[in-house]
């Protein structure tokens, strides 16, 4: 065995014994890895007693906090051949994870797009992870796969697609965006060679996370022609038709419209049916970027902002956002799930053995992952324990809340709103007696990221620095608001007056 990885084990030095010896004190060792029933009680009781804790002071603990070491304690208990206690780990985590930089559960988390990590859900990822199902083939686990393919078809009714759609759950926006390029790319029969002739029409406000995907499917030096907007920031049909044409003109390809379902930046809801119509009438394929947005057709007010996402040939949804599971959830829908499975499809050989069913299409099949992680549990749970009333509830409530804190900052000096809230992001910006008005409002930023009771963040529109609140968190209720603009206020204020 000379020059083994077993010889160059110094932790495992290897006895004098047979084989067959060997392999017996290798199993001694190995069975550490299944706990005992007292160590299964160990670890149920302090880690739900630490969960429950957390849950239990979210609502109390600040929204942003940034210690000066910034959790690198962690890097002085490194990765050893020795384990620690389940004490010792929880402090570990207590100190420089759960209580260090952004606290998204909080419901004064108002920056970015909220999420909420359900309690609900993270039973149903403890059940999954314990089970370990592989969720990619149909054969290999059945009821995995027939769940997910449950939740695409809801999603599916939601956002108004037909019968012939599909989809997959994947780890975000980004990967489902990045699959509906593919998709795009496919049935249009692009090439690399065609790159340079190809256009893609976006606003300035379309998600960075097109632009990555265009880079990683090979169409780097694709045309991107950013499309003006209107005063609500929205995509203007009459610019897009007028650029489509005028790429016509020049010999140009145009292939892909991307429109938005809520804007990360601004929340603003593209005039969805117009972008559809003016697809349709030039054969391109209409893409909706519906991350952060498409949940909230769930409720009436979003219902109708929302009109004519169905139509598009592909969507993105974002459960992790708008239906408050955990980070790692999100979700792709094509109106045509062949053309899905066109362009994502493969089998090996060594896979000859484990069978598609027709009818349950195999996430592996139609998404970029081979290894799938059971994360349709994780959204099963939740919606089968408490029903869609409590989340339609809560989205419904999250838009009126970005209404009332819309109505409500107009009442202190000083301040320019953006435009009306589609859904549930508000922009603004304070505009001081005395000063330049993007410092102050960066100051005025830091001043409260300092303080940490409440997060908001920032963009820039048009060379302006504009305040952004985000509601989002299941947990952001009235008072919440009411505390947000009472620290708004106060802070301003007090800049004015220094």
């Amino acid at each position: 065995m000379s020059g083994s990885v077993l010889d160059q084990d110094r932790s495992m030095p290897i006895p004098s014994q047979s084989n067959l010896e060997y392999i017996q004190e290798l199993e001694r060792r190995a069975r550490i890895l299944e706990p005992t029933p007292a160590i299964w009680d160990e670890l149920i009781t302090k880690v739900t007693a630490y969960a429950r804790h957390h849950v239990a002071y979210v609502n109390r603990t600040p929204a942003y906090v940034m210690p000066e070491d910034k959790g690198a304690d962690l890097l002085a208990s490194p990765i050893s051949e020795e384990g620690i206690t389940v004490d010792q780990a929880l402090s570990l985590l207590h100190k420089n994870v759960d209580h260090v930089g952004c606290n998204p559960g909080s419901p004064r988390y108002l920056g970015y797009i909220p999420s909420g990590g359900l309690v609900y859900s993270a039973f149903g990822d403890f059940l999954a992870a314990i089970s370990n199902r592989y969720a990619g083939v149909f054969d290999a686990s059945p009821g995995a796969v027939r769940m997910e393919n449950m939740l695409i078809r809801w999603m599916a009714d939601v956002a108004g697609y037909p019968s012939g759609a599909g989809g997959y759950l994947s780890s975000g926006g980004s990967l489902a965006n990045l699959s509906a390029i593919v998709a795009a790319r496919e049935d249009h029969g692009i090439l690399a060679d065609d790159a340079r002739r190809i256009v893609v029409y976006v606003t300035e406000h379309t998600h960075h996370c097109v632009d990555k995907a265009l880079r990683i499917v090979g169409l780097r030096h694709c045309q991107q022609r950013k499309v003006g907007v209107d005063r609500q920031l929205r995509m203007s049909p009459e610019l897009l038709e007028a650029a489509i044409e005028a790429d016509l003109a020049a010999g140009l390809r145009p292939w892909l419209i991307v429109g938005s379902a809520g804007t990360t930046n601004t929340g603003t809801v593209d005039p969805l049916r117009h972008l559809h119509e003016i697809a349709r009438a030039h054969g391109l394929w209409f893409h909706i970027d519906g991350a952060y947005g498409a949940f909230f057709a769930l409720c009436p007010e979003g219902e109708s902002v929302l009109d004519g996402m169905g139509l598009s040939d592909s969507l993105v949804l974002d459960p992790h956002k708008t239906l408050f599971l955990p980070f790692g959830t999100g979700a792709l829908l094509v109106r045509d799930r062949k053309k899905l499975g066109d362009s994502h499809g493969g089998l090996g050989t060594y896979m000859m053995d484990l069978h598609t069913d027709p009818d349950e299409p195999s996430p592996a099949y139609l998404s970029p992952e081979l290894t799938k992680h059971f994360r349709g549990l994780r959204m099963w749970l939740p919606l089968k324990l408490l029903g869609v009333a409590p989340f339609r509830a809560t989205l419904s409530e999250k838009i009126r809340l970005a209404r009332y804190f819309y109505e409500e900052i107009q009442k202190v000096s000083g301040i320019q709103v953006g435009p009306y809230p589609d859904l549930s992001i508000v922009t603004f910006r304070f505009v001081p007696k005395h000063g330049d008005p993007n410092d102050f409002n960066l100051r005025l930023l830091r001043r409260t990221r300092q303080e940490g009771r409440i997060f908001i963040t920032s963009t820039v529109i048009n060379g302006k620095v504009i305040l952004r609140m985000a509601v989002g968190c299941f947990r952001t209720h009235l008072e919440d608001i009411d505390l947000a603009l009472r620290i708004l206020k106060e802070t301003a204020e007090s800049f004015d007056l220094a």
